[in-house]
């Protein structure tokens, strides 16, 4: 055996774009490896598609397959039968675990609850899970944020007056006690936080808004004012005009 481990901790089995496995197959090309051993067929891959592809990478350079706790032997065509049986399975399960999280995502959000993901300024995540908690200094800052856009109109002034004052992103730790966010503002995160429905008390689902489980920070006719600023401005940024050519590539022809 090589002294080399390849193993992805960490990493999902649904496709091949990992670390080991990119290095075990640069390994299989420059001719190191004859025998690749695994515990369980999807332990490798758990997409059909993929296996199919690294069993040719097998076969061109003459590598042997072996899964610990499955008995079959590829070189048979029984052996590959039922290979592809039970990767067939394997991706079916992937497939239903996805089906699954998001089906429970949708019905949480329904529910009003959080879902999950980083948390945004003027909220803290419980530590139970599943709901949002108003911190009341960041909230204070929301308004202030709101307030701030109404009064310029435009979100290249109001993002140089948070550069001005120092105010960041929201700046939180992971579980792992790592920081994150606390960045300085521009116009595209500044944009997602003037039209996030959170902040009236509500969640959302794709194109559906839910009554949420948590407090709201803004007064939703305050929300919807600033939307609708939003979309006036863009409107006058981007205007629909028409401009007449006669160079027959235009807009189709770039040069390098």
């Amino acid at each position: 055996c090589l002294s080399d481990r390849y193993d992805d901790g960490g990493f999902t089995g649904g496709n091949i774009d990992r670390p080991a496995v990119q290095r075990l197959l640069a390994d299989i090309n420059a001719g190191k490896i004859d025998c690749v051993v695994v515990y369980k067929v999807d332990r490798l891959s758990r997409s059909l598609l993929d296996f199919s592809r690294l069993m040719e990478t097998f076969d061109k350079h003459h590598v042997s397959f072996v899964s610990v706790t499955q008995q079959f032997n590829t070189t048979h065509s029984m052996g590959r039968l039922t290979l592809n049986i039970l990767l067939s399975f394997a991706q079916f399960e992937r497939e239903i675990i996805g089906e699954r999280t998001r089906d429970k995502i949708a019905a949480a959000r329904r529910k009003g609850r959080w879902s999950g993901g980083p948390p945004i300024l003027g909220y803290d995540i419980d530590a139970r899970g599943g709901k949002l908690v108003v911190n009341p200094e960041e909230a204070t800052r929301v308004r202030a944020i709101f307030d701030l856009y109404n009064a310029r109109q435009s979100l290249l002034a109001t993002v140089r007056e948070l550069a001005r004052k120092s105010w960041t992103t929201k700046r939180w730790t992971t579980r792992e006690g790592h920081d994150r966010g606390g960045k300085a503002f521009t116009k595209g995160n500044l944009y997602r936080l003037l039209t996030n429905v959170v902040y009236t008390g509500r969640v959302r689902y794709k194109t559906e808004v839910h009554p949420g489980q948590h407090a709201a920070i803004l007064d939703e006719g305050i929300w919807e004012s600033v939307r609708q600023l939003l979309g006036r401005q863009k409107n006058r940024d981007t205007p629909n005009v028409r401009i007449s050519s006669r160079s027959i590539l235009k807009g189709i022809d770039f040069g390098a």
